[in-house]
């Protein structure tokens, strides 16, 4: 599917001292400036710059390296990688730093972890866990409900039980003919355990139990899109290669995961059903039925593109289809971003050596009867394993690689560390997209032109990239659903304490008086009930230490936008309120410029006169800039 209508970016021709790597900018900025502080290049016949090129070329000669010590599962799909890229493998871990660090579970910080790269950000284990997520996204609802329609309604238990049964009773008393099925996810559950199907509220299991092991209960999808009379759902592997800037890519390429019993809309016989109504893979991999793929387009795993082939030759529109699954991955990242950011600043403080982060994500994703794509999960650690147990005879195993597995895994790992290698420029970070017409992508574009997902420096027999970029590509489209990035930033500024991802009353107040919130409609101490009403209830569903958490401040920002501008969309409240906080804040900037240049002003002659300057002078000036300092601290 080549020749999307996206011209292909032709790298500008650089002065030879230019043509260099990271490691050698520094060299190139003190030898090839044309600043009087050195001398010019001319002066030497051009040996400095050849001198720099030299060097540069040494330096992309080094091979990049990568501690593997903790990569776990990954591990065998990384090394296949590295030694595709021909890069250093450092698998007991080094006592230098390395390029690129590969973790296998979650961010974890060591002694090394001062620079370079490392592929998990902090909180995003605690981001996408179950209730976490269904937070965010209803918080995203809440602004943009047509948007935001792809992901199942869901409730908290055991805190929203009793609204999860107010809200199922009314409905059947306005609909007589609604039975729903709904579906239960432990909270910090994986691969499939303790989930199960109900149809009515009082069949949810043992309610003190919740109180160790909260849970999720969300919309079932009854009416799935079905291949051979079997369920099945998507992995899509998603690429966060950066926050700030957002950067996001998603793979050409994933996993379809099947069920291994013929589907039926659930009834009280059938929902226990785990095979016919879960996709997991490690519970159907148990049943008899499954299938190990000796292909991509055969068996109970195959890849998204065979399934999305089967579906063309249905005539079905799969453009439309991607171009809807990437929509949703935008916009999920999008609602998980703002609290991403606090414990980015939390646990990676600025003002000291820290790593980059980037990280891969596996989108859990159900397509409808009417090829609606829904978002069922986002897995913060998903498997990279490119082999599966088979059953030699009762009782004994063996690992057998996985050709689906390797066919998917590998690419995007290999292709990730090739997005991030160091030795990459950086100048076309900032280009602008393109094309943003979201109809013109397909998983099998071979390539769009995209700079970043040309060919490697380190080998150009190496393959096409998977991994496709698609923020800030489409930028224009989804940057409106930024908004709570915005009011984080806010979270951030009056947090007080550093490393700290809880705001307290002092936090507050500052923040109210700050941006001007009070008045005669709204005095402080009605901000001070706010913020106690709003922490008191979020801490009791949390869960968690005391303090506004940003979910909480997200709902006291509303409440305050609600009051503040009465008449519109929520959307149209908050951004109005944002706006004019920002425009409070960068006023009390300027007036801190202002009288900082105005004090630098008043201050210089009186170290010249101060014979010469009354005492009494002297100090109402001084009296006058304190005064100002409390006023504006």
């Amino acid at each position: 599917m080549q020749g999307l209508g996206e011209p292909r970016h032709i790298r500008p021709s650089l002065p030879r001292c230019e043509a260099s790597g990271d490691r050698g900018k520094q060299v190139q900025g003190s030898h090839c400036s044309t600043s009087s502080l050195h001398p010019r290049a001319s002066d030497y016949g051009g040996a400095v710059c050849r001198g720099q090129v030299e060097e540069d070329r040494g330096a992309c000669r080094r091979p990049v390296t990568v501690d593997s010590s903790k990569a776990k599962t990954s591990l065998e799909a990384l090394k296949i990688s590295i030694k595709q890229l021909k890069w250093k493998e450092f698998p007991l871990g080094r006592r230098l730093p390395c390029d690129i660090y590969w973790h296998g579970v979650s961010f974890c910080e060591s002694e090394n972890l001062c620079s370079g790269k490392v592929n998990k950000f902090p909180g995003m284990m605690e981001m996408v866990r179950k209730i976490n997520l269904s937070r965010a996204m209803r918080t995203m609802r809440q602004l943009y409900p047509e948007e935001y329609d792809f992901y199942p309604q869901s409730w908290i238990l055991p805190e929203e039980y009793h609204i999860f049964c107010a809200e199922v009773h009314l409905a059947r008393d306005a609909d007589p003919s609604y039975k729903p099925t709904f579906i239960v996810k432990p909270d910090g559950g994986c691969q499939g355990d303790g989930i199960y199907l109900i149809r009515d509220p009082g069949e949810v299991r043992v309610m003190g139990s919740m109180q160790s092991r909260p849970a999720v209960v969300q919309e079932y999808i009854t009416k799935p899109l079905l291949i051979d009379k079997l369920k099945f759902d998507m992995r899509i592997y998603v690429l966060l290669k950066s926050i700030d800037p957002l950067e996001i890519y998603i793979s050409k390429d994933g996993l379809s995961r099947f069920c291994t019993e013929q589907y039926q809309e659930p009834n009280h016989r059938n929902l226990h059903h785990v095979y016919m109504h879960l996709t997991n893979y490690s519970l159907n991999i148990h049943s008899g039925n499954f299938i190990h793929s000796n292909s991509a387009h055969t068996g109970s795993k195959r890849t998204v593109t065979s399934v999305l082939y089967r579906l063309l030759a249905k005539g079905v529109d799969i453009k439309k289809v991607w171009s809807d699954i990437i929509a949703l991955v935008i916009k999920t990242v999008m609602a998980l971003i703002p609290e991403l950011k606090v414990y980015y600043q939390a646990d990676l403080p600025p003002g000291k050596p820290r790593p980059s982060c980037f990280q891969i994500l596996g989108f859990d994703i159900l397509l409808t009867k009417n090829l609606q794509p829904v978002l069922l999960e986002v897995n913060a650690n998903p498997s990279m394993k490119i082999e599966h147990e088979q059953e030699l005879r009762p009782g004994v195993y063996e690992n057998v690689p996985s050709l689906v597995d390797e066919e998917v895994k590998i690419a995007i790992i290999r292709d990730t560390l090739r997005l991030v290698d160091p030795r990459r420029r950086r100048s076309l970070q900032n280009r602008s997209p393109s094309s943003d017409r979201m109809a013109d992508i397909h998983p099998e574009s071979p390539d769009t032109g995209d700079p970043e997902t040309s060919k490697s420096p380190d080998k150009s027999n190496l393959p096409a990239m998977c991994l496709k970029q698609v923020y800030p590509k489409y930028a224009k489209q989804f940057s409106r659903f930024r908004i709570l990035e915005q009011i984080a930033t806010l979270f951030i500024r009056f947090l007080g304490m550093k490393g700290s991802k809880r705001m307290g009353p002092t936090g507050f107040r500052t923040f109210i008086r700050s941006c001007k919130l009070s008045g005669s409609g709204f005095s402080m101490a009605a901000g001070d009930i706010l913020y106690i009403d709003i922490t008191r209830r979020c801490s009791s569903l949390e869960q968690r230490e005391s303090g506004m958490s940003l979910q909480a401040f997200f709902e006291a920002f509303f409440h305050l936008a609600r009051r503040r501008y009465k008449g519109f969309a929520l959307h149209e409240q908050v951004q109005s309120l944002v706006e004019f906080c920002e425009s409070q804040q960068d006023s009390v900037h300027e007036k801190r410029l202002q009288h900082s240049r105005a004090r630098t002003g008043a201050l210089a002659p009186l170290r010249h006169v101060t014979s010469h300057t009354p005492l009494l002078h002297r100090s109402s000036v001084s009296c006058r800039l304190t005064d100002y300092k409390l006023q504006h601290s």
